[in-house]
């Protein structure tokens, strides 16, 4: 069983976000996954199977933290469509059966991918007793974003806020069912991007996510609304960081990004 290790959202190895992916005949058990995943100890972990020809998808795909299996992931369901393009395993558009729908991942000649993901439902919430403590800033607006992310959005007053951020990752687990994203606009646009954003994700076992695919379908509904445009770019601002373009077409959003596979190896296991 081969595993690889792609570092997504980035053009160069040792940035972006690293995942694991295992190509497979069919899935094992659960508990297996859920092994192999906590045994990588990345943010995910993905496995994917090919399906029959003829159906509405042609791989099945799943993603495992070190902890749990979860309904969506960009950066996993990057880094598995750059194996099976670089590989010669697929050829042009993939769609993939997930727990979210059918995602689609199309390749460009420049060796980019581009995701078609389910917009986020945003729904402005009162800002929760103690998010404040837990984070470490005060938020300006605080949105939910419905249940395949799951998370607490929280807009920040500035950029230099959000790279400030040293939160209780504990603390900030009571409050939503994922995690939180904290996000501001670009302090300097002219830098290539239009805001900035960090993910902690304590709930599922991973204290501050590199960059998080799934969470810009809810930053780029948030931000073309404030920013007069459905198409830009997102900083997410860990300390691997990476970019994530991002293009809003209603209730789907699209996703771009490169990857970079740095490690291949067997599964003996």
């Amino acid at each position: 069983m081969r595993i690889r290790i792609v570092d997504a959202f980035t053009d160069r190895p040792f940035a972006g976000n690293p995942a694991g992916v295992l190509l497979l005949d069919a899935f094992p058990g659960d508990d297996r996954l859920q092994n192999i995943a906590l045994e990588v100890n990345h943010a995910e972990t993905a496995f994917a199977h090919p399906l029959p020809a003829g159906g509405e998808a042609d791989w099945a795909l799943r993603w495992f933290t070190p902890a749990a299996e979860v309904d969506l992931c960009g950066h996993a369901t990057l880094a598995t469509a750059h194996v099976l393009h670089s590989t010669g395993t697929h050829e042009g558009p993939v769609r993939f059966a997930t727990r979210s729908g059918v995602l689609v991942a199309t390749p460009a000649e420049d060796g980019s991918i581009t995701l078609d993901f389910p917009t986020a439902p945003l729904t402005p919430v009162t800002l929760p007793d103690g998010v404040t403590e837990a984070l470490g800033a005060e938020p300006l607006s605080a949105h939910d974003t419905g249940p395949h992310v799951g998370d607490l959005l929280l807009e920040l007053p500035d950029e230099k806020s959000v790279h400030a951020l040293r939160p209780d990752h504990r603390a900030l687990g009571a409050h939503s069912r994922r995690g939180v994203i904290a996000t501001a606009r670009a302090e300097n646009p002219a830098l290539g991007y239009d805001f900035v954003s960090r993910c902690f994700f304590p709930n599922i076992g991973i204290d501050e996510d590199p960059v998080t695919g799934s969470a810009h379908t809810a930053l780029a509904p948030f931000w073309a609304e404030r920013l007069g445009r459905t198409t830009l770019t997102g900083l997410q601002a860990s300390p691997r960081a990476g970019r994530v373009r991002t293009e809003l077409r209603g209730e789907r959003t699209l996703l771009g990004g490169r990857a970079v596979t740095v490690i291949e190896g067997e599964l003996l296991a």
